[in-house]
């Protein structure tokens, strides 16, 4: 039996999601025609479909797990479990008013029309809090909609905010937070089956290493204890002593974050030649 990933097949998830594929081994082959590939290292095949859509085919039972967004996953209504936060794709949907409109805050939209893409995850958001609003569903250039007096205020994706002040909006307001997801049905994600737990570690040994890096240095032997304290690794560093009496070579991994608080505290406890290396993959 085949089972079956939907990834994007084009926008701004694409190459980050093939990327991440590519670094948890998956092994495949894509032509600019192919709507399926077959993995070679797996019992899987890859389904190259919309974004939009990814959700529906996977709730349809037509792939077993899927890359989408949260914002989509939301808007779909589909009751689809997350199994993993991909760290990329990250996004906002903002409520934005004209610059010179009166509203200043979520409630003063109460009775206003608002224009979106994403009609449903807007109005549970609105009809949450009691304000009345009438959505305005747009497949696309949400933005331009208070100009051709369609709509009083947005609801849109923002990446940087760039788009919204390019049309003289100004945002008042997050709705929901959104990055890629790797999703898939409650009963499929309940199996035991090897081949979906293999794609669900696959894929999260990725996402786990890259919040990682792995950092190597040598040391004092008297200066283990002190190196120790500032980055215990996941139970304790490895430490191997060196041929010059006294010294070791310390190995351990640190949060990405914190490397560069930690790398000066490393060397004022006498760490040095200190190598810091990206993880392709981390099981923990």
């Amino acid at each position: 039996m085949n089972y079956r990933l939907a990834v994007p097949n084009k926008g701004r998830l694409q190459q980050p999601t093939a990327s991440l594929l590519k670094q948890g081994g998956f092994s495949y082959e894509k032509t600019d025609r192919a709507l399926a590939v077959p993995v070679r290292n797996m019992d899987l095949e890859v389904l190259f479909v919309r974004t939009d859509d990814v959700c529906e085919f996977v709730a349809d039972g037509v792939a077993d797990l899927g890359i989408t967004g949260i914002d989509l996953l939301t808007e779909s209504g589909t009751g689809l479990e997350i199994v993993a936060h991909l760290g990329y794709g990250r996004c906002r949907l903002t409520a934005a008013v004209p610059k010179a409109s009166g509203i200043r805050a979520i409630d003063d939209l109460a009775g206003a029309r608002i224009a979106t893409s994403h009609p449903v995850t807007t109005a549970a958001f609105f009809g949450g809090k009691g304000i009345a609003i009438t959505t305005v569903p747009l497949s696309g250039s949400v933005e331009v909609a208070p100009k051709l007096d369609i709509a009083d205020a947005v609801v849109d994706l923002v990446s940087s905010g760039s788009t919204l002040l390019i049309n003289g909006l100004r945002p008042i307001a997050n709705i929901l937070e959104s990055e890629a997801v790797l999703v898939g049905r409650p009963g499929t994600l309940a199996e035991t089956n090897g081949t979906i737990s293999q794609v669900m570690l696959m894929v999260q040994s990725v996402v786990a290493a890259r919040r990682k890096r792995y950092i190597l240095m040598n040391a004092p032997e008297t200066a283990v204890a002190a190196i120790e304290a500032i980055i215990p690794g996941f139970e304790a560093p490895t430490v191997i002593p060196l041929a010059h009496d006294g010294m070791v070579a310390v190995h351990s991994v640190v949060d990405a974050d914190d490397l560069w608080q930690v790398l000066p505290e490393l060397k004022e406890a006498g760490a040095s030649g200190i190598l810091v290396l990206p993880i392709d993959q981390l099981i923990q």
